[in-house]
């Protein structure tokens, strides 16, 4: 019987794919929001954006950056993804209580600045990062060769 822990992965190729994407995603974002890359904002226009639109105090917002980046990174990596997934899990939690959930379901396909986006790609990123929480990595991963 395999041994369940942190490391413990279920055998399958498909999870790198979900993997892969979630990371990537997530490493970009994290990367706009601490280092300013392509466009962002970075670490301090983050901060005092998040604080003067949402509310979200500095001390939260380092840790959703740095949960962004350095989590994404792991997920991609496929390791302590079970960690890192619960992490950006909350990440999407708060994303879609705080700032989407106002604007209904569905994207804003129009850009209009007037409108935010809904939930839609929020709910899609949380499924991913719930779904690696629950199997773990998969192939092709340092958890897996760690869980051996």
């Amino acid at each position: 019987m395999k041994k369940n822990n942190l490391f413990s992965t279920i055998d399958c190729w498909g999870l790198i794919f979900i993997r892969l994407a979630l990371g990537a995603i997530f490493m970009a974002h994290g990367g706009q929001k601490l280092f300013g890359w392509a466009g962002g904002a970075g670490f301090e226009g983050t901060i005092q954006f998040f604080e003067t639109t949402w509310g979200i105090p500095m001390p939260l917002t380092i840790l959703a950056m740095v949960t962004e980046f350095f989590g994404g990174l792991a997920v991609l990596l496929g390791c302590l993804t079970r960690l890192a997934a619960l992490g950006l899990a909350a990440v999407m939690g708060v994303a879609i209580y705080k700032v989407h959930y106002i604007h209904g379901f569905f994207l804003n396909w129009s850009c209009s600045p007037d409108l935010g986006h809904g939930v839609e790609f929020n709910v899609a990123l949380l499924a991913m990062a719930i779904t690696l929480l629950f199997s773990g990595a998969g192939h092709l991963s340092v958890d897996k060769w760690l869980g051996k």
